[in-house]
């Protein structure tokens, strides 16, 4: 390996390492403001605030697993896009491979926002419901049980729904978008090669019983019998 690369894949690795552990501080910060330990606040940007307590309301812990599977979605839509813009030649091994897992990082978009759909109505529920008797149900009235689902994570369920759903389909319109022309136009060519490939070996085997059969009729089986057995006679006698 040159210097070059040497140091190209040092920057490469220390920036990698550099984002990850911004990545991590901004996570536990985010945990530990959420969960009262620090205070985090962003007053001089009210756009960041408001988006702030719009995640503590709406997303809670769901942020986390969220933003990684889209920072691995764009470095996976990244390389494909690099696969198919290769000046060099690339395995279709390698381009199916990078396809499924952008579209594995898409389902699991969709995925997240199920599971917490559930963990939300599951603790929304446990909440509402924990010491509940016919009468003191009756006592609270509709209203103060509504409040307990919505204290509980009601909102969250709700919440996560909606936004791994519409976050799934703009990922989807974003591969379609970024590379949907460039894969249709790869796949369309590799199938346009295996058709030459297919039309080349029928061609071969034809021009192969072509060839047979004109060697056939410049030496007819049956002129070959007869000399035979006329040299057979010949000996005979």
């Amino acid at each position: 390996m040159s210097k070059q690369g040497i140091i190209q894949g040092f920057v490469r690795g220390l920036a990698t390492g550099i984002a990850c552990a911004v990545l991590v501080v901004l996570f536990l910060a985010y945990i530990l403001n959420m969960t009262d330990l620090i205070s985090i606040s962003v007053v001089e940007v009210p756009d960041i605030q408001l988006a702030l307590y719009w995640a503590y309301d709406n997303l809670r812990l769901s942020v986390i697993p969220f933003s990684l599977t889209l920072i691995f979605y764009f470095r996976a839509l990244k390389k494909l896009k690099s696969l198919l813009e290769s000046k060099e030649e690339v395995s279709p091994d390698r381009i199916a491979q990078a396809e499924h897992i952008l579209d594995i990082l898409i389902t699991l978009f969709f995925g997240i926002g199920i599971i917490w759909t559930a963990i939300g109505m599951r603790s929304a529920l446990l909440q509402a419901l924990e010491g509940l008797t016919a009468s003191s149900a009756a006592e609270m009235g509709a209203f103060t049980i509504l409040q307990r689902l919505v204290d509980g994570g009601i909102v969250l369920a709700l919440s996560t729904t909606i936004f791994g759903a519409v976050g799934g389909y703009v990922l989807r319109l974003l591969k379609a978008l970024s590379v949907g022309s460039k894969l249709q136009g790869y796949y369309a060519s590799l199938a346009a090669q295996e058709r030459e490939e297919v039309a080349g070996r029928l061609e071969r085997i034809e021009n192969y019983l072509a060839s047979l059969a004109q060697r056939g009729q410049d030496n007819p089986v049956g002129a070959e019998i007869d000399t035979g057995l006329e040299s057979s006679k010949g000996q005979k006698t």
